[in-house]
């Protein structure tokens, strides 16, 4: 069976592309995710960290860990290379983890030239797939299954990135609440979005910024979401396939 049937047949999630999602002047879009929506009640969540670069957070792995909190981690090659140890802690945990790829160098997945937030992009379509490939060559690398889903630094792409991406096996994954804000706001601003998110949100933060005061309102919000009764799911729960993009 190939990575794309797989993928097809057991992610959980709907992938929406809204008109919405365009940003005028550089045309890039940056894709929202939401879970599929449940019928029972609760509150269901999916929790996605960054790992772009430099260190690990362990106030966020740690609480992540004692308060048994199911996470999607988002990790670049860059990443692994400096955090072996962060994520043999993970790979060891495979009830709470899941190891996706987050591209190999942290470099924005549009195949022209472009900057974005001051970041230079890939630039042309063999670098994206080279920003692609590399980030799962150094997960698999370093003993992770095979990834299933993409999410590029900055989370914009062009709409062609997109399709080369799918077309090599993997779902993008987007996002519905902006945690952390590059791991920029301030604790009580992360905080009060993660803690007020929604059933079937898809939320982004990061887990690389251990000197960041956001961090703190990170696992704070985290928390809080426990303390509602939230169901924390991971990306690649049984039942819904994925959508295309409209």
């Amino acid at each position: 069976m190939s990575r794309a049937h797989i993928r097809l047949s057991t992610i959980a999630c709907v992938l929406t592309l809204s008109a919405s999602s365009a940003l005028a002047g550089d045309g890039l879009v940056e894709p929202t995710l939401q879970l599929a929506h449940r019928s029972d009640g609760a509150l269901h969540v999916a929790l996605t960290l960054d790992a772009c670069s430099g260190a690990t957070d362990g106030r966020i792995l740690s609480t992540l860990i004692n308060e048994e909190i199911p996470a999607t981690i988002f990790v670049t090659a860059r990443w692994i290379h400096h955090n072996k140890a962060s994520l043999t802690v993970m790979e060891s945990r495979p009830d709470l983890f899941r190891i996706e790829n987050h591209g190999e160098n942290h470099i924005p997945a549009v195949d022209r030239p472009v900057s974005v937030y001051g970041i230079a992009a890939a630039g042309s379509p063999e670098a994206v797939a080279q920003e692609v490939a590399g980030g799962a060559t150094a997960i698999t690398a370093n003993g992770a299954p095979v990834p299933r889903w993409f999410r590029g630094a900055t989370a914009r792409y062009s709409r062609s990135a997109i399709s080369e991406i799918e077309h090599m096996g993997y779902a993008v994954a987007g996002y519905s609440v902006n945690g952390d804000g590059g791991s920029l706001l301030s604790p009580a601003q992360a905080e009060k979005r993660i803690a007020n998110a929604k059933n079937g949100d898809v939320i982004i933060a990061h887990i690389n910024q251990p000197t960041h005061a956001a961090g703190e309102g990170v696992v704070r919000g985290i928390l809080a979401l426990k303390a509602r009764g939230a169901v924390f799911e991971h990306l690649d729960e049984p039942g819904v396939m994925a959508g295309a993009g409209q």
